[in-house]
């Protein structure tokens, strides 16, 4: 069975060795990035002596493949598939009494100080303060109906109060609705979850319509146990490690100051909502969770929700797609490599174009044959040195919508967009064979 608890997917890891474990001292400011900044987000960590906190912190679940996979029980090529098949069909949440859910072991309601009881820390040297950036948001549409997940910075102002940054178009309409009533959006902030709810709080609810903790159950294999929270009409993963509870108020807002971004620069300093906290309920001996800015615990995610997308997509114009990979390197967004079984003379710039269309933040796409490895750069590399010639074989599309994450679309607020078809001329197939050994040894057997 799946680990539906970060605790139990934690003894996990640790089991097979697999997960980092810092007795050290580790100052929340700086230092605890820096450590989990040498492997880059893609390894676990389990800091237990935090300065100046009893409690424990972890990083790094959910930025490796490999691993994200295997906290849902499937091999990496099944990760996409997966995914496509627990939006197709979602599992309801299964709903329980207060007393029996874990995150409801303690209950603190205000006055209290946010930064008194777990760590918030400051990552990069030119951010504004410090931040929770691996909190999961849930709200309800204005209606009542339907939940919606997602994942957003909060800067610590003070006392009980954050900033918010709602980017995502869905999350502005509703706070913006609430709003105009001169109403606060109820929001529930949940810490200590296991990496299949982060990646499912990334997929689109515009595109799909569908409750992101349905998909998460339907991801592990199991409806994940929900509860209704204190003092909000909103309900949150009884098994989460730190749930604050909150809302976030109408005409109300907090200059949030300079942040290190996705894409690698400085960035934010924009007014922001701000997050008046009604309680805080966690876990005996909880375990509280970040995430690197930028890491790749940040981006795999990301990366995960817009190949499905992409595949799902382009597969409509171009059937014989075979595979799609966003390369975290591009801000998990800016670059994608589509893999296709070449059948006709322009279906690599089909899949480009299609690609293109599917998603506004796309800047450079590749397009590939089968014979080529498309999460291996190198192979990638090598198929556009030996198979394209930009005068035929590049497109280029002036005066696109691109990401404002990216800092050169910032300077004109447009995007050139570049597709290059670096897929094998059909005719000239037989030229184009590569070079292969007619064996598969074993090194060992020969040592």
């Amino acid at each position: 069975m799946n680990p539906v608890s970060m605790r139990t997917l934690i003894e996990s890891l640790e089991n097979r060795n697999l997960l980092y474990r810092i007795n050290k001292e580790v100052d929340p400011k700086y230092e605890l990035g820096a450590v989990v900044k040498t492997k880059n987000g893609q390894k676990p960590f389990l800091f237990e002596n935090i300065k100046g906190y009893q409690s424990s912190m972890v990083a790094g679940l959910g930025g490796d493949r490999e691993l994200m996979a295997d906290s849902i029980g499937v091999s990496s090529s099944e990760l996409i598939p997966s995914l496509i098949e627990s939006i197709v069909h979602p599992m309801k949440t299964n709903t329980i009494q207060s007393k029996s859910a874990p995150v409801h072991e303690n209950v603190v309601f205000p006055p209290f100080n946010l930064d008194e009881h777990f760590p918030i820390p400051t990552f990069h040297e030119e951010d504004c303060g410090p931040y929770f950036v691996s909190g999961v948001l849930v709200v309800k549409e204005p209606n009542g109906q339907k939940r919606y997940t997602s994942i957003r910075r909060m800067g610590f102002i003070g006392v009980n109060k954050t900033n918010i940054a709602i980017t995502s178009p869905e999350l502005q309409r509703h706070y913006s609705t609430f709003e105009k009533n001169n109403e606060p959006l109820e929001v529930a902030i949940m810490f200590g979850v296991v990496p299949a709810v982060v990646l499912t709080s990334q997929v689109s609810t515009h595109l799909f319509h569908t409750d992101k903790l349905d998909v998460a159950s339907a991801l592990l294999g199991q409806p994940l146990d929900v509860v209704q929270c204190r003092t909000v009409d909103l309900e949150v993963l009884a098994e989460a490690e730190i749930v604050l509870e909150g809302r976030m108020l109408p005409y109300e807002r907090d200059s949030e100051g300079t942040f290190a971004e996705l894409g690698g620069y400085y960035g934010g300093d924009m007014e922001q909502p701000i997050v008046e906290m009604s309680a805080l309920t966690y876990r005996k001996n909880a375990i509280s969770q970040t995430i690197l800015p930028a890491s790749a615990e940040e981006k795999l995610p990301m990366c995960l929700v817009r190949e499905m997308t992409l595949l799902s997509t382009v597969r409509q114009v171009v059937e014989n797609v075979q595979a799609a990979h966003v390369t975290m390197a591009a801000a998990a967004r800016l670059h994608a490599v589509i893999q296709i079984d070449k059948k006709t003379d322009g279906d690599g710039k089909q899949a480009a174009m299609a690609a293109f269309a599917s998603d506004k933040d796309l800047k450079h796409v590749v397009v590939v044959d089968d014979d080529v490895d498309l999460y291996n750069p190198e192979d990638v590399e090598w198929a556009i040195a030996t198979r394209v010639q930009a005068d035929i074989d590049v497109m280029i599309m002036p005066g696109a919508k691109g990401s404002p994450l990216e800092a050169s679309h910032n300077l004109r607020g447009v995007t050139a967009k570049m597709g290059v078809d670096a897929t094998i001329p059909l005719a000239q197939k037989t030229e184009f064979r590569r070079a292969s050994i007619p064996l598969d040894i074993d090194l060992n057997d020969y040592l």
